[in-house]
């Protein structure tokens, strides 16, 4: 079959436009949504004077004062990690399903959430890192905060470490991973479970607390580390982008075109559990993201990692971001933690996608 001179080339140009085009339009919605999210809330900023702010305008008046404090300390913080934490939850989920070629992988789903809700409650029963500050009208907190971070983040860790391990035992397959991930999630949540049990009340309440996912918690140091983390991550997963549409192909045509499966199967599981670990332990657990976001931008922009990766780590990000922005006003001036609002989101879509099927 002959094609006429030129014609193949246009239309690959055309299907490369209809790609720049949704991720072009997606940094275009999150710069809205990311002004949007500033200006609302219990204080309603204009967002004139949202967009002044953030182009380091100076305060004239108290007012504009009062709007500098909740703009640099509140909300943008706040709609920041939301962007940061959608962002990595989503790759690090896009390049569990690429590489286990599985559908359902995502830092959730295999266990890793779980394991960091775990360590957060050892930090909080165990070690005493949960109190009520004075009377019972007082909120809970977390008393020592890094220890907390720092105990949900190597339980993240060892999670990781135990799946990499038996996959080792068993030969790094994508089954394995996935099933050793869902036995090590039961096992973690039977463990949190367990230590409620016997935890008092302001225990408790410190471990419901921490577990709920909630980007308000962040300050600017955490938010400068999960930055980090998260663009080294997404830059190493554009890098291997062509290892991944490899294995996309399946494990034998991968090997047959010289690419190293099993390593690159293991650097990028322990890197996206690294990223879903910080996010973690710094935020809490925040399911579906990496579930939901990957198979959304699949329908749109097509199974190529060197566009799938860039268009997940966007919508990611602009979901997290919107679900947060109606977190804070569906009960205003109540703020729900965003992880609720994602599990309902997510938890149909989840359903809908076992009851139809996956189709690459």
């Amino acid at each position: 079959m002959h094609f006429a001179s030129g014609a193949v080339p246009e239309d690959y140009l055309l299907y490369v436009r209809r790609k720049y085009f949704w991720i072009m339009g997606g940094l275009l919605l999150l710069f809205f949504m990311l002004v949007y999210s500033i200006s609302v809330g219990a204080v309603e900023i204009p967002l004139y004077k949202v967009i002044q702010t953030l182009l380091g305008q100076e305060p004239m008046t108290r007012s504009d004062e009062n709007i500098w404090r909740i703009v640099w300390n509140i909300r943008l913080p706040q709609a920041l990690a939301a962007i940061v934490a959608g962002a990595g939850l989503s790759v690090a989920g896009v390049v569990m399903q690429s590489i286990l070629r599985n559908p359902i992988a995502s830092p959730f789903t295999l266990g890793i959430s779980n394991a960091g809700a775990f360590g957060a409650a050892v930090s909080v029963v165990v070690l005493g890192t949960g109190k009520v500050q004075s009377t019972v009208a007082d909120a809970v907190i977390i008393n020592n905060p890094y220890l907390t971070t720092m105990a949900s983040f190597l339980f993240c860790l060892l999670a990781t470490g135990v799946i990499l391990l038996i996959s080792k035992i068993r030969g790094a397959s994508p089954e394995v991973m996935v099933l050793a991930g869902v036995a090590l999630s039961s096992l973690f949540t039977a463990g949190t479970m367990f230590l409620q049990y016997f935890a008092d009340d302001t225990q408790l309440a410190a471990v419901v607390f921490w577990t709920f996912g909630d980007v308000g918690r962040i300050n600017w140091l955490e938010l400068e580390i999960m930055t980090g983390v998260v663009l080294l991550a997404i830059l190493f997963f554009i890098a291997n982008c062509w290892n991944y549409n490899a294995i996309d192909a399946g494990d034998e045509t991968a090997k047959g075109l010289g690419v190293d499966v099993e390593k690159i199967r293991l650097i990028g599981m322990v890197v996206a559990a690294l990223v879903s670990a910080v996010i973690v332990a710094f935020l809490g657990v925040i399911g579906f993201v990496g579930l939901i976001c990957p198979h959304m931008v699949r329908r749109v922009i097509g199974d190529d990692q060197k566009y799938l990766i860039p268009g997940s780590t966007l919508l990611g990000g602009i979901l997290l971001l919107v679900s947060d922005t109606a977190a804070r006003l569906i009960i205003s001036p109540y703020v729900l933690p965003v992880s609720i609002l994602t599990a309902f989101m997510g938890a149909p879509a989840f359903i809908y996608l076992l009851l139809r099927g996956y189709k690459r």
